[in-house]
Order: structure tokens, then sequence, then C-alpha cells
């Protein structure tokens, strides 16, 4: 026990006179500090992207809530379901039902051309046909300006997303699609989830403006529990009247999102990688500096008895402290800079446009500082060695 407090006093003593030292040595330790928090910041930055999609996607979902589509689609555009279909999937067991029947909304899901408040160029928006239940469908949307649309009646809702992402969709103004104008009339909330990068009307109204008949492309459930969803698929899924696929909203939207977060998730995690092997240097060059001025010191301490693993990890806790300021400093940065910082991007499986914030979480930022950590203890692990071994006598001799 005695020896363990002798060398902890050691590594303590040791890293209190490198740390006394910094000034000295303030260009190379800034470089270091700057160059991890740079990777930090890039990294913490990119996967915020990634983080903020799949937020917006998943919080569309509910696991008490379901959607179906034809058998074989993997989107609602290359789905196509009959009137009598979505009234059969209206009638299945475990549909939730208020006095105004069952919770169900067989929708039409349609691509328009706004164009983009920050560039002026043309992007898809989904416009999206419901039925009177799909407010209650979709408990978490919730009018936040004006009114909702009249079942029956060209007018529109949109999310706050697309509002904010696309022009002319304030509540008053009228967007054109096909032959007829259609006013604004409400603006609506979905707690971040996709359905606010949507613009919302009758479906009834949107069949008869695009000829699509009495035909839909999904329906929307609300379940009485989660616990339904099982009873739920096997009734459709084993009805010889209907050819569908089930899913939850929640791992319908999950999967949705899987693509682009691992695409965006990859190449953060590259272009980090490249950057913190420059910051590794950095680290490397600041410590070797550090062992080089403090010769002398080093082997002062080693002839009065300090041990070689005291000068190790005293050298290698200075270079971690080094980096988990840089560390700190980048996350700061990403968070300011990224952080609730709104945009849109292109959902590729329903080829529209998706609006949402970056969202620079706790558990990216502790990302970052293990990055940060990683590097500060690679670029210190050979300059403390080198230290530990230098001789102690050639070392007295250096001036």
């Amino acid at each position: 026990m005695t020896a363990l407090v002798n060398w902890l006093s050691q590594i303590g003593a040791i890293t209190k006179v490198g740390l006394m030292s910094l000034p000295q040595r303030r260009g190379a330790a800034a470089s270091t500090v700057i160059g991890i928090a740079g990777v930090v910041a890039v990294l913490v930055g990119v996967l915020s992207i990634a983080a903020g999609f799949k937020a917006a996607m998943t919080a569309s979902g509910s696991p008490d809530a379901a959607i179906v589509l034809r058998s074989g689609a993997d989107s609602e555009m290359v789905s196509g379901l009959s009137r009598e279909q979505t009234r059969l999937i209206a009638d299945a067991p475990g549909v939730a039902r208020t006095a105004k029947g069952p919770l169900s909304s067989a929708e039409l899901f349609v691509i328009i051309n706004l164009p983009k408040r920050s560039t002026g160029t043309d992007a898809n928006v989904p416009l999206r046909g419901v039925e009177d239940a799909a407010l209650l469908v979709r408990d978490q949307v919730k009018i936040t300006e004006g009114r909702p649309f009249e079942m029956g009646k060209n007018e529109v809702i949109v999310g706050v997303g697309a509002a904010r992402e696309f022009a002319g969709l304030q509540v008053g103004s009228t967007i054109k699609v096909g032959r007829y104008d259609w006013p604004v009339v409400g603006l609506f909330s979905a707690a971040g989830g996709v359905a606010e990068s949507e613009i919302w009307t009758d479906a009834k109204v949107l069949q008869a403006a695009y000829n699509r008949g009495d035909s839909f492309q999904s329906v929307y459930a609300r379940l009485e529990s989660a616990g339904k969803f099982d009873a739920f698929k096997d009734a459709l899924t084993t009805n010889p009247q209907l050819n569908v696929k089930v899913s939850r909203q929640s791992e319908y939207y999950e999967e949705h999102s899987r693509t682009l977060t691992t695409l965006i998730t990859t190449l953060g995690v590259l272009i980090a990688a490249l950057m913190a092997i420059g910051a590794v240097f950095g680290a490397l060059n600041t410590m070797y500096s550090a062992v080089a001025a403090r010769t002398r010191e080093i082997a002062t301490l080693r002839a009065l008895g300090f041990g070689r693993g005291a000068v190790v990890v005293s050298l290698l806790l200075e270079s971690l402290l080094l980096a988990l300021v840089g560390g700190a400093l980048g996350g700061g940065l990403a968070y300011a800079a990224f952080n609730n910082f709104h945009t849109s991007t292109m959902n590729w499986q329903s080829f529209s446009q998706v609006a949402f914030a970056f969202r620079v979480t706790p558990e990216l930022l502790v990302r970052g500082v293990i990055w940060a950590t990683v590097i500060g203890l690679i670029g210190g692990l050979l300059p403390a060695i080198r230290a530990a071994r230098l001789p102690i006598a050639a070392a007295l001799r250096e001036l």
C-alpha cells in the first residue's frame, strides 16, 4: 500500500511540473488542442446529420400504430390498394375505434415540385391525401396555426418543416397543384416527425385532381394496443381477399432511415479518421517537444528515485489532458454550430424531401470525447516511452 501511494505521488509530482511548463510550450500545445478539437467537431457535426434524420423518421412511428401496403411494396410510392381492400383493413381485429368508426385512414401519396427558400430551386415535396381519422391515427399531429382543412374542399394544411424549408406555404397563401389552386388554411406539427415535411389534404379531392379513381396507396391504422399488432397482421395476411404487407409504423420509418443514416455515419467516421491521423502527429510533436525540453528535469527525477512507470504515466496524463481540452472544445463548437440547425434532404425511398434538424446528442458528445482520448493516448505513448528510456547520465549532461 505504501509503495502504491508513493508511486501515485510520483505521478502527481511529475504531472504537476509538466503542466506548469505548458506556457513555455504553448504553441505546440495549442496546435494539438486545436487539431483534436477539429476532429471532434467534424465527427460530431457530421454524425448529428444522421442523428437528426433518424430522429425525424423514428418520431413518426408509434408501436401501437400500423401501416399497410400492397405486398412486395417497400414504400407508398409503389403501393396500391382498392377502396374495398381499405375497408377490409379498417374492419380487421385490433383496430381502435371511436363512436365515429375505426381509427383508420386510407391515404394517397403524390409528389409536387415547390421552390426551396434557401436556393429557389425546385424540390420534391410530398402531398398526402388523408381521411377523417388521420389526426386521430397520428395523435402527435397538432394544428399550430390556422385550422384543419375541410373535407371535400381543395384546401391543404402544411407541416411546419415544409413551411420552413419551402416557399409559398404560409397560412393564407395558395399553391397550384395540377389544374387547381389549393389555399393553405393551417400549419401542423408532428413532434419533429417526417409528417412535418408533408402537405395534407382530403384524399377524395386529391384522387379527383390526379385522376386516381377510388384507389389508395396505404392505410394507416391506430391499434387498441401495441400487443394487438400480431393479431391485426395475421388477420390481414391470411385473408384471401387481401395481398398486403403489414408493418409497425415505428419499424417502417426506422427501416426507411437506415440507408441514409448508414451512409452519413460511414462518411463522417472516414473523414474524422483521416483528420485524426493528423491530430495524432500533432500530439506526437507536442509530447516529443515536451520530452526534449524536459530531458534534464526527467533525468534528475529519475536520479532522485522516480520510477520509469511514473514518468510514462505522467506524460500520458499530460497528453490526455490536452486531448480532453480539445475534445471539450470541439464538442462545444459542434453543439453551437450544428444543434437544431434546420435543413432538408432526399428520402430515397419516397424520392421526396424530408425536413429535419441536426441533433447533437449526449451520445455523440461522448463519442467525440472518446475519440479525443484515443488520439491523446496514442500521441503521448511513444514520447512517454522514450522519456522513460533516457539514460540518466547522458541526459544529465544535456543542455
